[in-house]
Parts: structure tokens; C-alpha cells; sequence
């Protein structure tokens, strides 16, 4: 049963990777500032009757809370506060934006949660299928767990995304993959 799935998660990166290539290269999506977040569920199709002015200046707090919001809750992480961190980001009520979800699930890894992490990680990649930083992210959690093979499909992914070699998020799986850093 294990070689059947096996060959049908290689069947499914192979058909991934294909994708990727015909979409052409795409840079590291993650970092201390996300892309554009879409508004929230409960403020799409909020009716402004006309007065523009005063629903561009929401939208731009809005979007400057998000981004404040975020970039606390990364430094956070990267500080190894990762409850804290996770707290801050789930405050956020944007857990379907593609750097929440990927954050959420590095700082749940880094605390040993690996469920939570999987779905997670899972979560950042349906938001967007092209986060390079994600998929290195993904990648280590897959080394973490001892599955190589699974870490080194994620490599070529993330080579094919960053179209080669030299983006960090290649470089830092690689290393895990390699045994010469833990991340």
C-alpha cells in the first residue's frame, strides 16, 4: 500500500511540476511583509452608497492594521515567541492568507506541533499554490518527519518556483534536506 502512494504523491508532484514550468518562475512570496490580504468574509460587499472617499480611507486602515498586525506577529517568530506569535496572527482573522497560514504553521512545527503544522502548511498552499517559502517550509517538515524523498520533490518544486537554485528558500531546504542546518 505505502509504494501505491507513493507513486501516486509522485504522480501528483510531477503534474505540479509540469504546471509550474509552464507558468514560468515566480520569487518568494513570504516574508515580514505579505501580499495584499483580501478583505475579510464579514466586509466584502459592504455597501458604500457613493461615498468613496471614506471606503478607500477604511480599506487603507484596514490594510495597514493588517499589515501592522502581521509584521508584530512575525517578529514574534522570529524571536521564538511562537504561541504568542500564533495568538497574533490568528488575531488577525486572515488564517486564509497565504503568509498567516504559512507562519502559523512554521511557528506550530517549531513547537513540535506537526499536525498543525501539515494543515496549516496545507491551508497556505490552497490560499496560493506558487508560495516558494510554503513549500520550503513544507519541505522541512517533511525532512523533520524523515520522509527525504518527500523533502527533495519539495526542493524541485521550490527550484522550479524560484526558477533555480539561488533563492534562500532553496538554499534553507536544501541545507535540512542535507543534515547542515535544522531551521
Amino acid at each position: 500500500m505505502n509504494t501505491r502512494l507513493d507513486r501516486i504523491s509522485l504522480l501528483a508532484a510531477a503534474a505540479l511540476m509540469s504546471l509550474t514550468v509552464g507558468m514560468g518562475p515566480m520569487f518568494a512570496a513570504g516574508t515580514d511583509t505579505p501580499a495584499p490580504a483580501p478583505p475579510p468574509a464579514d466586509q466584502k460587499g459592504t455597501d458604500t452608497k457613493g461615498d468613496d472617499k471614506k471606503a478607500t480611507g477604511t480599506e487603507k486602515k484596514s490594510e495597514r492594521d493588517f499589515l501592522d498586525g502581521y509584521r508584530h506577529a512575525y517578529n514574534l517568530i522570529q524571536r521564538g515567541e511562537y504561541e504568542a506569535g500564533i495568538a497574533a496572527l490568528r488575531a488577525l482573522k486572515r488564517d486564509d492568507h497565504p503568509d498567516v497560514a504559512n507562519y502559523v504553521g512554521y511557528a506550530s512545527r517549531k513547537l513540535g506541533r506537526y499536525d498543525d503544522a501539515k494543515f496549516w502548511y496545507e491551508k497556505a498552499l490552497a490560499a496560493d499554490p506558487k508560495h516558494v517559502r510554503t513549500w520550503s517550509y513544507y519541505g522541512m517538515w517533511h525532512a523533520e518527519q524523515g520522509n527525504r524523498l518527500k523533502a527533495e520533490d519539495y526542493l524541485q518544486t521550490v527550484r522550479l518556483l524560484c526558477g533555480g537554485t539561488g533563492c534562500e528558500e532553496f538554499r534553507l531546504l536544501k541545507n535540512v534536506i542535507d543534515g547542515t542546518i535544522t531551521y
